[in-house]
């Protein structure tokens, strides 16, 4: 999952982003509206936090634009602006979730949780393929209840390969969902994440196989 945070406060969007990388989200930063729209723009990202309070305007004026996308992205507001006016205002623009500050990170996840669910990108929880299950909501990968220990960049492209297994997912699809705007991403940097994802996988006997369709990306499907 990739994540746009709309944020100007610098300490609350480092340690937020901080809190939400450990949960296998990659998360892109804006500061302003002007950066926002930019960053949207490149229509990369799964799911917008936006603040009300931005420098250079309201934040939910966002929710406009993000509905005529050419892809749905679910949009939370994220505001110290909570009283129940506040909260409808929101909504009624067009937010999938309003959460007044403070609040607990667990909470938050729970939300993103629901509004992917409710907008139709993961239909059940639990993906199973062979051995290997993934639950969508804890973000961990089981093999007959045992953990795989991935990075996070190894859970990212593990969840947009089985959001389509048996098809391919291009390269770039996975790049666009593992890297942020800030990453330096090496030639090989995708390659590698794929074979060390794919050897965890073949040692744990997950009974699943990643393919590399030559010159257009990689594909997931039960061993054979």
């Amino acid at each position: 999952m990739r994540l746009l945070l709309v944020e100007d406060e610098p300490d609350m969007a480092e340690a937020l982003g901080a809190a939400l990388s450990r949960h296998a989200i990659a998360v892109d930063y804006a500061g302003t509206l002007a950066m926002a729209r930019e960053a949207l723009a490149r229509n990369v990202h799964d799911i917008v936090l936006i603040d009300r309070q931005l420098p250079d305007g309201d934040g939910v004026s966002l929710i406009a634009t993000l509905r005529v996308s050419p892809r749905p992205i679910a949009t939370i507001v994220i505001s110290a602006l909570g009283t129940s006016g506040d909260r409808i205002k929101g909504l009624n623009l067009g937010a999938d979730d309003y959460l007044p500050k403070p609040f607990e990170v667990e909470e938050l996840l729970a939300r993103i949780a629901a509004v992917r669910r409710r907008g139709g990108e993961l239909s059940e929880q639990q993906t199973v393929l062979a051995e290997l299950c993934y639950d969508s909501q804890s973000r961990e990968a089981l093999v007959r209840g045992i953990r795989v220990e991935l990075t996070r960049r190894e859970l990212l492209i593990l969840e947009s390969l089985l959001r389509r297994p048996g098809r391919t997912v291009t390269k770039t699809f996975l790049e666009d969902a593992v890297y942020t705007f800030d990453d330096e991403i090496q030639s090989n940097s995708l390659e590698a994440n794929v074979s060390r994802l794919r050897k965890k996988l073949v040692d744990i006997d997950a009974g699943v196989e990643i393919h590399n369709i030559r010159g257009v990306g990689y594909l997931i499907r039960p061993a054979a």
